[in-house]
């Protein structure tokens, strides 16, 4: 009797018809009475003897992480796990097995204030917005009346809704009628808007609204309804994309879409939350639409923890069957402040869509961040206007809303759009789409530059606007790419400081065609550099990559609120400004520390990483999950020269160096200020890792290993040297004392005949009493030559020694030395 309703329950929630169906509530967690830690496990380490071994409650894996497992016990300032990972490996070396052994990587979960919404910022001082021209053109009119009329939306604010229809500033749209017209609607794509909420209750949006797909991490239930006062961004976010067509407000731009509620930024957060959340139900919620990130402030470098990294790196590895989670941020409104999304670590991931924004009329909003990792922008607030959509509440709507908040999700609605034709697109396969297919936009103003593959980019705005037409066409026909390749450089070492002005500190990085095709990588997608700088103002430097192709990306800009004197910690900078080059040749990184003031710098080193489509898709790999010391120091093979304090040097590099464990990662060796980054290519390359890395004599082997291999490996072989030393002294030590003790033990082995011994008769008479001698004695034998009056005399010898045996045992002190000889034996192997 019960099953015809969990029928129906399951598949109306499938669907994401109404707001009767959730998903089943995850684990609770209380923050204030325990404590919670995520590991992650090597694959065959049971979870459940972890638990037994430190004393904690399993709670299950982490959302979609496989091998990551959450464990709970009661709260305490000390961090027991990281303690008892680190005792175990300090006493790895004393051998055994123990189950911490198969930990990876162990995190003991905090709660911290949740990442920022991208929110209009305030106008800055002395900015006024243009004025907004008022009259319509009544050809776009007519237009807007025939589309309305043939596709039955009788919406009430859809004629403000100018992002789809602009009757005022004709062509300054998304161009989507047409799309619509075709009847590609957003039918069977699924976006899931990560926000402060969504309002399932909204008539806007429940037809649309995706309940499996859909949670509240913060308040820990199924439903993500908005609950603060200010808890209205996400709404406004899903009503762009979704809104349904019927008589509330307007409509989303992908109007039959399902739409997803995914609550985190309204309340305290854990890393483990967040990487959740960018997982969840990563098979059906098929774009993540993210307006938010670290604060916009100009001053601020963040980037996301391991967890989430890691979770990212799975939503395009195993996310929608494989095909690959789209995740897409909003570039930030930071630019009144000098702010750069490059200086975010989501927005400057390789698996990111990052947008950023134009106004009404086409231009650059003063808000809108630019950067190198920025792929493409769309229309949202500016001009004295802003996107008008749903807010929360059953029948409310909203005309202010904007920033690069309000961008994201308009691109992720035309993605959902691409997605409904060709669901079959990868992660990849939605990045050169939507690259192809944007329209450059104030040419003469936008400060475009030529790439390889004969588009244009801009800093500012990309490679363009999106298209919803040009996407979805381009999407048509697309043939998918190859799967994804990549080459790591070895860390280069510099070591210099940088000259203050406008010339910098130049260094160079050969990459062949042989490193290329060894890591099998056909062409480029992204570029990044991670690099370590110390400088006392970190907002006055400025880096520039220059490809072989002569491309220029700007990774870093200046920003003058950067007060901060942490430098570039390991950090790593996106830019996909070399899609489609071939990648070899030299590349040049260019730092510079643009101010002549006492602040002052030291460029430390780098290295280079190059992603894109693999040659032989059959030798393709998959990334490795991240770890807390990718990037960090390390020794690792490398070779190291100095460099010649003249800036405009090149330096170049030998092929990859990477670590033992992690194949695909190179790893940072350590090195003194005097050490720099270059080393020979080619057939140079091994003669000096052999020159410039050995410490050994000539006449001793290298084993083709770096230096530090070479001191460890000669190292032991000492050690062991030493030890079997040490262990024949003191058995000679042992033997000596002894002898000493026992005078008839003076000697090991002596002549068999008294007259091999020259005088030393009585010598030979003791020595047979001993084994020693009797070995010798049975070794030599009786040889056919010897005759028989030898052999009798010395069978006479032999009696004569037993018999003298015989008395010696009677004797007090033969018993003596006897007993303290044993005792004395067995104490010293009991001291061994």
């Amino acid at each position: 009797m019960k099953l015809a309703p969990l029928v129906s329950l399951i598949v109306g929630g499938l669907a994401g018809l109404g707001t009767a169906t959730a998903p089943a509530t995850l684990p609770r967690r209380n923050y204030d009475t325990h404590d919670y830690y995520v590991l992650h496990l090597e694959r065959d380490v049971p979870p459940q003897q972890i638990a037994t071994r430190l004393g904690l409650r399993h709670e299950g894996q982490l959302g979609q992480l496989t091998g990551h497992h959450v464990f709970s016990t009661r709260k305490s300032d000390d961090d027991i796990v990281r303690r008892a990972v680190q005792a175990r490996r300090r006493r790895r070396s004393l051998g055994g097995l123990d189950v911490l052994d198969g930990v990876k990587f162990s995190g003991k979960q905090k709660l911290r204030a949740p990442m920022q919404k991208r929110v209009i910022p305030p106008l800055p001082a002395g900015f006024y917005p243009a004025r907004r021209a008022d009259k319509p053109s009544a050809d776009v009119v007519k237009v807007q009346k025939a589309v309305m009329e043939k596709l039955g939306i009788s919406d009430p604010i859809f004629h403000e809704q100018w992002h789809l229809i602009n009757t005022i500033q004709p062509g300054h749209d998304v161009n989507v009628t047409d799309v619509w017209l075709s009847g590609v609607t957003g039918k069977n794509a699924t976006v899931a808007i990560v926000d402060d909420g969504l309002d399932m209750y909204s008539n806007d949006l429940k037809p649309n609204y995706y309940a499996f797909g859909s949670y509240d991490f913060n308040d820990q239930r199924p439903e993500p309804r908005p609950t603060l006062d200010d808890d209205r961004h996400g709404t406004r976010c899903a009503g762009e994309v979704s809104a349904a067509k019927n008589d509330v407000c307007g409509i989303g731009v992908a109007y039959d879409s399902k739409i997803a509620g995914i609550r985190i930024l309204s309340k305290m957060i854990s890393d483990a939350d967040e990487a959740a959340a960018l997982n969840y139900d990563f098979d059906h919620n098929h774009i993540y639409s993210c307006s938010w990130g670290p604060p916009d402030d100009g001053k601020s470098m963040d980037a996301p923890g391991v967890l989430i990294k890691a979770a990212m790196l799975n939503g395009v590895q195993n996310g929608r069957n494989s095909l690959g989670s789209i995740y897409v941020f909003a570039s930030g409104n930071g630019a009144a402040s000098d702010d750069n999304c490059n200086f975010d670590g989501y927005t400057n991931s390789i698996y990111s869509i990052t947008v950023g924004a134009i106004d009404r009329q086409g231009s650059h909003p003063y808000y809108s961040e630019k950067c190198s990792a920025q792929l493409v922008v769309t229309y949202s607030s500016g001009n004295g206007d802003a996107i008008h959509t749903t807010d929360v509440g059953e029948n409310q709507c909203y005309n202010g809303h904007g920033g690069t908040s309000a961008a994201a999700p308009l691109a992720a609605g035309i993605f959902a759009l691409a997605l409904e034709i060709r669901p079959d697109l990868s992660w990849r396969d939605m990045q050169y789409i939507a690259m192809q297919s944007a329209v450059p936009i104030d040419l003469e103003g936008g400060e475009w530059q030529p790439t390889t593959i004969g588009k244009k980019f801009s800093h500012t705005f990309g490679y363009g606007k999106v298209d919803s037409y040009a996407l979805v066409e381009t999407a048509r026909s697309w043939k998918n790419v190859k799967p994804q390749a990549w080459y790591y450089s070895p860390w280069l070492h510099v070591h210099q400081p940088i000259p203050q002005g406008n010339d910098g500190l130049s260094v160079t990085f050969e990459v062949t065609k042989d490193m290329l095709t060894e890591a099998n990588l056909e062409r480029l997608e992204h570029v990044t550099v991670t690099m370590n700088v110390e400088h006392t103002r970190r907002g006055d430097l400025s880096v520039d990559l220059i490809s072989p192709d002569n491309v220029v990306s700007h990774l870093s800009a200046t920003r003058k609120l950067d007060t901060s004197k942490d430098g570039y910690d390991n950090w790593t900078f996106m830019s996909v400004v070399h899609w489609g080059e071939a990648g070899i040749g030299s590349w040049t990184l260019v730092v510079r520390d643009t101010k002549v003031n006492d602040d002052t710098g030291t460029f430390i080193d780098w290295h280079l990483k190059l992603w894109g489509e693999s040659i032989d898709p059959s030798k393709a790999k998959v990334l490795p999950m991240p770890t807390e010391d990718d990037d960090k120091d390390h020794d690792a093979k490398t070779t190291t020269v100095s460099l010649p304090p003249n800036p405009a040097t090149t330096n170049t590099a030998a092929p990859t160096v990477v670590p033992s464990d992690h194949p695909e990662r190179p790893t940072k060796p350590s090195a003194t200020s005097s050490e720099s980054a270059a080393t020979e290519t080619g057939a140079d390359a091994a003669a000096a890792e052999t020159t410039t890395s050995s410490w050994l004599p000539s006449f001793l082997p290298t084993f083709g290993v770096s230096s530090s291999t070479q001191a460890w490996i000669y190292g032991s072989l000492g050690l062991i040297v030493a030890f079997c030393c040490g262990l024949g002294a003191w058995f000679w030590f042992v033997r000596r004392k002894r002898l000493r003790n026992n005078p008839r033990d003076s000697y090991e082995f002596e002549p068999l005949n008294a007259e091999d011994g020259d005088g030393l008769a009585g010598a030979v008479e003791k020595g047979q009493r001993r084994r020693g001698g009797e070995l010798y004695d049975a070794f030599a034998g009786g040889s056919e030559d010897e005759d028989e009056d030898d052999r009798s005399a010395r069978e006479r010898r032999s009696v004569a020694s037993r018999d003298d045996d015989d008395d010696d045992d009677d004797d007090d002190n033969g018993d003596a030395g006897g007993a303290a000889r044993q005792q004395q034996t067995s104490r010293l192997l009991t001291e061994k």
